[in-house]
């Protein structure tokens, strides 16, 4: 497997977490929807600036659609919109770190879709990984507080976390469909008409049902804009590197992402991590770690 998976999948969560942080500022003034178009929207141009790009380097020509990559890629672009929302949702209940916990209950869905629809096979390696980490989930998720009227946080970020996985999983087999040369292309092409489905989708809802909402967003164009280059530089390392690894591999390692989301916790919004977060946090890692080792 080419290791320039690690290197694309690390510059994503750093991206992802950029972006995640941005979208919960902006959740209060526009609500879920709302901070879910920014991701599409404002990441839509920079999407085709990056397939411009790639075309104008490489000199080939855009891939021919076929049936298959449209099935996925629209798998991959509803349900991504769908676990967008439900992931700001949690947010507005849970601290950053924690939401970003209860969608890391991603890696084993991602690795069961895999296999039972694109046959990504795991090693014995690559599962203990996993369910390392998702222990480390379980010991961050399960509490007082979750168990005493709290689950909704809960199962707001666990569905969330499930609709990601089948995201991961389309696009992968998008990116996987298309009749191109190499990797960079099919996974650039396949990011921008992603993100072409999705802002069209939300637009066409907006301009029906939302209006308001809709012309909030615009008026807020100036930290939208940036939600929207980080949401769309993330989301482009994590097409490159779908193109070279299975998605449960790609998703497991971007557990890295909790500590970054924990930074970004305590030094922007100023929240807490306890100890009984701070030690399922250090399986998360380890678990991520080990799922490079068995690359």
């Amino acid at each position: 497997m080419n290791s320039l998976w690690v290197v694309f999948t690390l510059l994503g969560a750093v991206g992802q977490t950029a972006r995640n942080a941005m979208q919960r500022e902006l959740t209060p003034r526009l609500g879920a929807l709302g901070a879910t178009l920014v991701r599409f929207l404002f990441g839509f141009p920079f999407a085709l600036l990056f397939l411009a790009a790639v075309l104008g380097v490489t000199g080939e020509k855009l891939p021919p659609l076929n049936g298959t990559f449209a099935l996925w890629i629209s798998v991959g672009a509803v349900t991504q919109i769908a676990a967008t929302a439900l992931m700001l949702l949690t947010m507005e209940q849970r601290s950053f770190v924690v939401t970003v916990a209860y969608l890391k209950t991603e890696p084993l869905l991602v690795a069961l879709l895999g296999l039972a629809f694109l046959g990504d096979a795991l090693s014995g390696m690559s599962a203990l990984a996993i369910f390392i980490a998702m222990t480390g989930v379980a010991l961050i998720s399960i509490k007082p507080d979750a168990l005493v009227g709290g689950l909704k946080p809960a199962l707001l970020g666990i569905s969330s976390a499930a609709l990601f996985a089948l995201s991961a999983i389309g696009y992968r087999g998008a990116i996987l469909a298309l009749p191109a040369p190499g990797f960079v292309l099919p996974a650039t092409f396949s990011l921008a008409v992603g993100l072409a489905l999705q802002t069209f989708l939300l637009l066409a809802w907006m301009l029906l049902f939302q209006r308001r909402t809709l012309s909030a967003t615009i008026a807020l164009w100036r930290p939208s804009l940036l939600a929207g280059f980080a949401g769309a530089a993330g989301s482009q390392m994590w097409f490159l590197a779908f193109a070279l690894a299975t998605a449960a591999h790609v998703r497991t390692l971007a557990l890295v992402e909790v500590l970054l989301a924990q930074g970004v916790s305590r030094f922007v919004f100023k929240q807490k991590t306890s100890l009984h977060e701070a030690a399922g946090i250090a399986l998360l890692v380890a678990g991520a770690i080990l799922i490079v080792w068995s690359d």
